[in-house]
């Protein structure tokens, strides 16, 4: 790790439901470089959440048939479990079962609601995210990376699921936690082009 990387733990938060987990700016894992995850779940048993930022190549109309409306994005929430779909959506009335992780956000809910609502055009596209698998932490897991400095801990946003483009989504997060952090937007990929 660079030497000039701020001391993550002396001011980041815990991890919990709820948070950001943002990368350092060169974590090297393809899965998640330069990447925002938003935490649906930490305990002691481990954590769960999803990338905000890394884009599926199909649709899911091209995943799922009788969908009922084309050209959704699909993003990869990690890569655990690849063969399922997860929803973080802002739906509770229309989707039952949804677990709520604050007044603005719920994760999962009513599979076959889900679809009902897409082929029927009640779902408002802009408040729900789709997510091909997740990223997972076994015990402890997390709290070891932690110390790595491998990621910062902030407070979620809502906007930067639903409304920050995918491309901007890691820096506008960085934006939003301001500085010194906000400064990571500027190092290049590579710490040896510096």
């Amino acid at each position: 790790m660079p030497c000039f990387i701020e001391d993550l733990s002396s001011s980041s938060m815990n991890p919990s439901a709820n948070k950001f987990l943002i990368a350092e700016p060169f974590l090297k894992d393809e899965n998640f470089t330069r990447s925002v995850i938003f935490l649906c779940s930490h305990d002691t048993e481990g954590s769960m959440g999803f990338t905000l930022n890394r884009p599926f190549d199909l649709t899911l109309d091209q995943l799922i048939e009788d969908v009922g409306t084309k050209n959704i994005p699909v993003m990869i929430g990690g890569p655990v479990a690849m063969d399922t779909i997860h929803v973080l959506h802002q739906l509770p009335d229309l989707i039952p079962e949804s677990h709520r992780i604050n007044d603005q956000l719920y994760w999962g809910g009513n599979w076959l609601a889900v679809m009902e609502g897409l082929r029927q055009h009640k779902i408002d596209l802009n408040k729900i995210r789709f997510y091909l698998g997740y990223s997972g932490w076994s015990a402890g897991q997390l709290e070891q990376e932690l110390q790595e400095k491998t990621w910062l801990v902030t407070e979620a946003h809502s906007d930067i699921i639903f409304k920050t483009e995918v491309e901007d989504c890691w820096k506008r997060s960085l934006i939003k936690v301001g500085a010194p952090y906000s400064d990571w937007i500027h190092f290049p990929n590579d710490p040896q082009l510096n």
